[in-house]
């Protein structure tokens, strides 16, 4: 039985390391961003400055992850490589966070200084919905922590716990 586990694990090894490089992310620059994703950025950002466009692999298809500002405020988008968008992410102010959304983070991270808010948006096609926001947070210990919480309070994933701000 043993010689059977060994490899199992040796081929369980294999399998997260080509898992991991495909989801590995390139930079891109601005020039080497399809026509396709930048037509459909400026679709719906007009005004948009790309200050960092990175690609990857997911789930078999392309995806450009592009950091951008639409006049001061900082925004995100997935777009996959023919266009269509996956979500998008606008910076919101902490104090328009919806109460639901505050008092869950409250709760597992108390006396936490809140750094960034954005808002997500899912899209499926046509429909756009509002699909959580991602807090990033420097916490009582000092640790910076970023929660995604859905809109009614439940907090969906956290990482970075264990990274002190003097760490980043």
């Amino acid at each position: 039985m043993r010689q059977f586990i060994v490899p199992v694990s040796i081929l369980a090894s294999f399998v997260c390391l080509g898992i991991l490089a495909c989801a590995q992310e390139t930079p891109v620059t601005q020039d080497m961003i399809p026509k396709a994703v930048r037509e459909a950025l400026l679709a719906k950002f007009p005004d948009a400055k790309i200050e960092k466009c990175t690609r990857a692999k997911e789930g078999g298809a392309v995806v450009y992850d592009i950091e951008f500002k639409e006049g001061d405020r900082k925004c995100e988008a997935d777009i996959r490589e023919d266009g269509t968008y996956i979500n998008y992410e606008k910076a919101i102010e902490a104090g328009d966070l919806p109460a639901a959304v505050r008092q869950a983070i409250e709760q597992r991270y108390p006396k936490s200084t809140l750094k960034e808010v954005m808002e997500e948006t899912e899209v499926k096609g046509a429909e756009e919905r509002l699909s959580a926001y991602e807090v990033v947070l420097t916490t009582a210990e000092h640790k910076e922590v970023e929660v995604r919480v859905a809109p009614q309070g439940k907090i969906l994933e956290q990482t970075g716990a264990e990274r002190t701000k003097d760490q980043k």
